[in-house]
């Protein structure tokens, strides 16, 4: 990782630059990015535009971070255009995730897509999407991750992240207040919520929420399948945004509702019971996971946990002990930098704690009919998922 635009700048006019041939929207921010980019790609098809959705990291397959119309581009296209990638990416070295980023700009202009929502990576400034030239910037919110890289305040990272923000083009966000006058620094139209756009939301339960916004485009009610408020407050984003691009209402209500959003709170069969899967790895995520399953009326059930060893893994631990009546602790096979299982048993005292090797081994260590969360790293989640729905996942080492 060597944050810079120089490579991804050379690597993109190398290839003719593709990311001139449509539009782009960014969605950058701490958490949320990946479940507000997908209501809003959803919301471009129903409006009818061809739409190209890019987000990382994947779960399972490589191929899934590259979505046309709602379909994940096929994995033999991919390659081949990776292979015309992968000799200029040598020439420039680019880093893993600027190279992904070409490809998936290049796979996007000859899909002919009209608009592509691209998730930011990490950051914004530095950050290779940034390399596009965005007709409307999104940010989540921002909280304490990464922060290495972007700095150990909100402030710092706030202004990091601010840098996919253009001087005199729309944008939105859902940080908080006291980040607003970072943001606002940036010179952009920005619309922040409680401030120029306002929203609210009524828990379905496990059918989602029943969203109202109000903004200076217009009001709009509509119903997303996200779980938690934090959800319901990403979808509320994506509609936003939608309204400020000019987009029906009956698109933003149709585009909303279709949503999917695997491995974020999503429930799967296993064994007569189920496991809730969340990709939570940061403090303010599993704060959001708590509260979600607070106002689902879940009580305390097994946790299946394992994490990147670079995590604030005590904050990430302190808000899902009290979700927890057992740990099951293990490791992302495939990812170098999971921590081992037996260093994290001490960030759950008092606890039954299992100690395992792989997902799979922890999936075998519930009771059958479990209710059981499974959360801490995405990567984990990556390898649960084909456990859980009995397909096979890449056997390929994974840091990004």
């Amino acid at each position: 990782m060597r944050p810079g635009l120089e490579r991804v700048h050379a690597l993109l006019a190398a290839l003719g630059r593709p990311q001139d041939r449509f539009r782009a929207i960014l969605v950058g921010g701490t958490n949320g990015k990946g479940s507000t980019a997908a209501t809003l790609a959803s919301v471009l098809r129903a409006a009818g535009e061809r739409t190209g959705l890019f987000t990382s990291p994947h779960l399972t397959r490589f191929s899934e971070r590259f979505v046309v119309d709602g379909q994940e581009l096929p994995a033999g296209q991919v390659l081949a255009a990776l292979g015309r990638v992968r000799p200029l990416a040598e020439t420039y070295e680019a880093s893993f995730f600027e190279v992904v980023t070409a490809l998936g700009c290049l796979l996007f202009a000859e899909a002919e897509v009209q608009t592509a929502v691209m998730e930011v990576g990490l950051g914004g400034r530095l950050d290779a999407t940034n390399a596009l030239d965005p007709v409307l910037s999104l940010l989540t919110n921002v909280g304490l991750d990464h922060t290495a890289i972007l700095g150990d305040t909100v402030q710092a990272i706030a202004a990091e992240k601010a840098g996919i923000l253009r001087a005199g083009r729309p944008a939105l966000t859902g940080a908080s207040p006291d980040l607003w006058p970072v943001l606002d620094g940036a010179g952009a139209e920005l619309w922040a919520a409680a401030r120029e756009w306002h929203w609210e939301a009524e828990s379905l339960g496990w059918e989602g929420h029943a969203v109202e916004i109000q903004t200076p485009a217009g009001d709009l009610s509509f119903r997303t399948p996200l779980l938690g408020r934090h959800g319901a407050g990403n979808a509320a984003l994506a509609a936003a945004a939608a309204l400020r691009l000019g987009l029906p209402a009956g698109a933003v209500r149709e585009g909303a509702a279709g949503t999917r959003w695997p491995g974020r709170l999503e429930r799967l069969p296993w064994r007569g019971g189920q496991v809730l899967l969340d990709g939570a790895h940061n403090p303010d995520g599993a704060q959001a996971v708590a509260a979600a399953l607070a106002d689902l009326g879940t009580g305390p059930l097994p946790l299946i946990f394992g994490a990147a060893e670079d995590k604030d893994l005590e904050g990430v631990a302190a808000a899902l002990r009290p979700l927890a009546s057992r740990v099951i602790l293990t490791r992302a096979a495939l990812s170098p930098r999971a921590a081992e299982p037996h260093t994290l048993a001490r960030l759950f005292p008092g606890l039954p704690l299992t100690l395992t090797r792989t997902p799979e081994e922890a999936l075998g260590a519930l009771p059958p009919g479990a209710q059981a969360l499974a959360c801490g790293s995405l990567y984990l989640v990556g390898e649960l998922r084909p456990l859980l729905l009995g397909e096979v996942g890449e056997a390929r080492e994974r840091w990004q």
